[in-house]
């Protein structure tokens, strides 16, 4: 890179960890972002920092003269500029591309529609827990680019570490080389359908797709371009990987017939004959088909509410022994995990009223789960930016537990359309609102539930955000 003309395009969390990523390896990097620049809050430091920066708007000129270009992923690839340049051939990745080439160690990808925060999580704290060197982010919390320098510390500078001969598990199946030594560095990686958009040579070693159900239309168009982009975190694995995906969702399945990888699933309704499923009361483990399934735990010790999250565990337990974790580490792992912040988190309970704020069910499946996790008296907070979604798919859930849905932001007319005569709906407006109205009518018993099914940003910065007001608003009543 030294010496490169790069550009970095989109100065998020992403966009700017790429640039000063790009500054270390020597690059001459230029950063635009279609913001004014008085909404940048980093322009000063950036330039003070020997940055070109363009705000306000993206010139043609400044991407035509560029060695690469990085986007980030808030940035579509249908930006006008984008498709110009790359109609000339200028090569054009993401940030989950860019960092990827310098990681050290071993990569586990996450994706899906819904869970992925969940199990990133889970997976990062059962590594944890058995002593292997662990960094989590991508999607959430750290970006790629910005985990290299750690990776690079934890390997000891050049590389992971060789296994120890111990730690050899002869239950699992071999594939290129034993990568599961305890001195292995292992970066857990939550991928969106937006880094996947932009991957060249990315390849976790294991792999999982969770689920893959209506979302981001708004951007990708068509729900088969959206899954189409899903299945891309596989499409560079080979025959020493390992792919994991979901017995019961038909779309994941179809990726099978795609992989080159090892296959392993998991279902929490039937066994698997690899891979980790529920029978009975218990979670099991198939470490290669034919062999004697192994416990795991039983399903009562999952601390975190509603089925999906059982299939987020599952999930977990496939990667984890995978890498080489021993079945009661990951069940003490587990039993001790919380639910991570903003997904159906329990947030307090008032006059036998409890609230939990679920701000990260940005999309109608995730909604759906969140209000399966509970029996009924539901007062339900829906809306904000809309992604295309049909909440029709909403009604029958929505008749059987929801006693009024309280619609908030910039879809509210469009759900309630959608959901007219279907269940009571309350408009609110804003969240503060919402709220408000909850109070005064949930009984001992209710639950009032922030399950949005859209994006946040109408009114919010973020689903954290969202979340974090939600929280403010339940703490004071």
């Amino acid at each position: 890179m030294k010496n490169k003309r790069v550009l970095v395009v989109g100065l998020g969390k992403s966009g700017l960890a790429a640039a000063r990523f790009l500054k270390t390896l020597g690059a001459r990097v230029t950063v635009s972002d279609a913001r004014p620049a008085m909404l940048i809050a980093e322009l000063s430091e950036l330039l003070e920092q020997g940055f070109s920066v363009e705000a306000g708007s993206h010139g043609l000129l400044t991407f035509r003269r560029q060695d690469l270009i990085v986007v980030s992923p808030g940035v579509p690839m249908s930006t006008p500029e984008l498709k110009q340049v790359r109609a000339m051939g200028a090569h054009i990745i993401g940030e989950l591309e860019l960092g990827f080439e310098y990681l050290k160690g071993e990569v586990i990808g996450v994706t899906g529609s819904n869970g992925k925060t969940t199990t990133t999580t889970l997976i990062g704290e059962i590594l944890k827990a058995a002593g292997r060197p662990t960094l989590v982010g991508g999607n959430i919390g750290r970006p790629v680019t910005a985990m290299v320098e750690e990776s690079v510390e934890l390997s000891g500078g050049g590389g992971e570490a060789g296994p120890p001969p111990a730690a050899k598990d002869d239950n699992l199946k071999e594939s290129g080389g034993d990568f599961r030594g305890e001195k292995t560095v292992w970066s857990v990686l939550e991928v969106s359908s937006f880094q996947l958009e932009t991957v060249e040579t990315f390849k976790p070693r294991i792999a999982l797709v969770l689920n893959i159900t209506p979302d981001h239309l708004d951007r990708h168009g068509t729900f088969e371009v959206y899954a189409g982009l899903k299945a891309r975190i596989t499409e560079f694995q080979t025959a020493e990987d390992f792919l994991i995906l979901n017995g019961e969702d038909k779309e994941t399945q179809m990726i099978a017939a795609k992989t080159k990888a090892q296959v392993y699933w998991f279902s929490g309704r039937r066994p698997m004959k690899q891979g980790a499923f529920v029978h009975g009361e218990s979670i099991l483990f198939v470490a290669r088909e034919g062999a004697k399934a192994e416990p795991v735990m039983p399903v009562a010790e999952i601390s975190l509410a509603g089925a999906h999250n059982v299939e987020n565990v599952l999930a977990a337990v496939c990667a984890a022994r995978l890498a080489g974790v021993e079945s009661e580490t990951i069940r003490a792992a587990v039993r001790d995990f919380k639910a991570v912040e903003h997904r159906l988190e329990f947030v307090r309970e008032v006059g036998g009223v409890r609230y939990f704020n679920d701000s990260k069910a940005t999309n109608v499946d995730a909604t759906m789960k969140a209000v399966e996790a509970f029996g009924g008296g539901i007062y339900l907070i829906l809306g904000g930016k809309d992604k295309g979604s049909d909440y029709r798919v909403l009604e029958p859930l929505l008749r059987e537990r929801v006693k009024t849905v309280i619609t908030i932001g910039s879809a509210a007319e469009k759900i309630e359309r959608q959901l007219d005569g279907v269940v009571k709906i309350e408009r609110a407006e804003t969240l503060e609102r919402a709220v408000a109205f909850a109070r005064g009518a949930a009984v001992a018993g209710d639950v009032v539930l922030l399950a949005p099914a859209c994006a946040s940003f109408d009114q919010f910065e973020s689903y954290e955000h969202r979340g974090r007001v939600f929280k403010e608003l339940v703490a004071v009543l």
